[in-house]
């Protein structure tokens, strides 16, 4: 069993096209079980986790959006991919062995848990894990924004941002092969430089809570773990 580096509650970001695996859509469900086992691995460490799911995968609110539709209703219609994204998660985490289920922003109490601050922290004490779905319930916000917000109502000391690539890099390293990898970053470096790891609204509820934010790569198995014993290649952005 791996040992930590000292984090006691860590709210995971996972974005929704982490589940496609290398299909072009919906959800790939080797990639789901892996990511699924992952996660128990970090738990049985003794980590309590929260988990914010984006919906990416199935249906993005901006992009459909710019199409024409209008922004509220097309955001609502992504906080909804992002429920069932939350109901397969849980029910993957379920069969790797640990107790989980989808607590949602938006009421829907004959599909998932309604996402209430103190009922979720009951359920973390219990070692449970608490997947968040539906954003933060209103249009306008990203599922960063999400992450942010609920890693401050429940405790959380650490925000961990599961991306394609495995840190914060100067520049795209898919497209530009000079890219390098910063080991540490201030949040106000990060804004200066315009890395835009996160949107603005997110990195500034993670900064006023002195909530440190690591970047790593969700798509190798062991990821989550290794990140969180500082085994794996992440990037730490904090207050400095």
């Amino acid at each position: 069993m791996p040992e930590t580096s000292g984090h006691r509650r860590v709210m995971l970001k996972c974005s929704g096209e982490a589940l496609m695996g290398d299909a072009a859509f919906g959800i790939d469900f080797p990639t789901l079980n892996r990511i699924a086992k992952d996660i128990v691995r970090a738990v049985e460490s003794g980590i309590d986790m929260a988990i914010v799911v984006g919906g990416g995968n199935l249906f993005r609110g901006v992009k459909t959006a710019a199409a024409g539709m209008d922004r509220a209703n097309a955001d609502h219609m992504g906080m909804l991919a992002t429920v069932m994204n939350g109901l397969a998660l849980a029910d993957a985490l379920r069969n790797a062995g640990v107790r989980a289920n989808a607590w949602s922003a938006i009421p829907m109490p004959t599909v998932c848990r309604p996402y209430v601050r103190e009922d979720a922290i009951a359920a973390l004490d219990r070692g449970e894990v608490v997947v968040c779905v539906g954003g933060t319930g209103n249009p306008f916000f990203t599922t960063d924004t999400a992450a942010a917000l609920r890693a401050a109502e429940l405790g959380c000391d650490l925000i961990a941002k599961g991306t394609q690539v495995d840190g914060v890099y100067t520049a795209d390293p898919k497209t530009d092969p000079t890219a390098t990898r910063y080991e540490r970053l201030t949040f106000d470096e990060a804004l200066a430089k315009d890395l835009r790891v996160m949107d603005t609204a997110a990195f500034a509820l993670a900064r006023e809570n002195h909530i440190p934010v690591m970047v790593f790569a969700l798509d190798g198995p062991g990821g989550i773990a290794g990140a969180l014993t500082g085994d794996g290649r992440a990037t730490t952005i904090d207050n400095g």
